[in-house]
């Protein structure tokens, strides 16, 4: 990890949250709720989220990629609602370049 904040008064339980939607959006080198279209109950990979100790496949996560596209990284975004979230994910991943 590179870097972590968290607003005050922000729920505790949205750190895992955050820490999960960055770690899936490595492990799978995607946006988190691009995965949830094959890990919803009625999909080829219903129960993947279970995987690799608890993932988060709605939106918020979004892997960092250089400018040759290699994957450095993502960012995770958790304490709002979920549209917030991937807003700020995505401003995060734009002010740093990448996509």
């Amino acid at each position: 990890m590179k870097a972590f904040g968290r607003m005050d008064r922000a729920w505790l339980g949205a750190v895992d949250v955050a820490l999960r939607k960055a770690k899936t959006s490595v492990l799978f080198e995607a946006e988190t709720q691009l995965l949830w279209e094959v890990s919803r109950p009625d999909a080829q990979a219903h129960g993947l989220e279970s995987s690799n100790g608890g993932l988060i496949t709605f939106a918020g996560g979004i892997p960092l990629r250089s400018a040759t596209g290699e994957l450095l990284g993502a960012v995770g975004v958790s304490g709002g609602q979920v549209v917030q979230d991937y807003a700020i994910a995505k401003a995060a991943v734009d002010a740093l370049g990448s996509a």
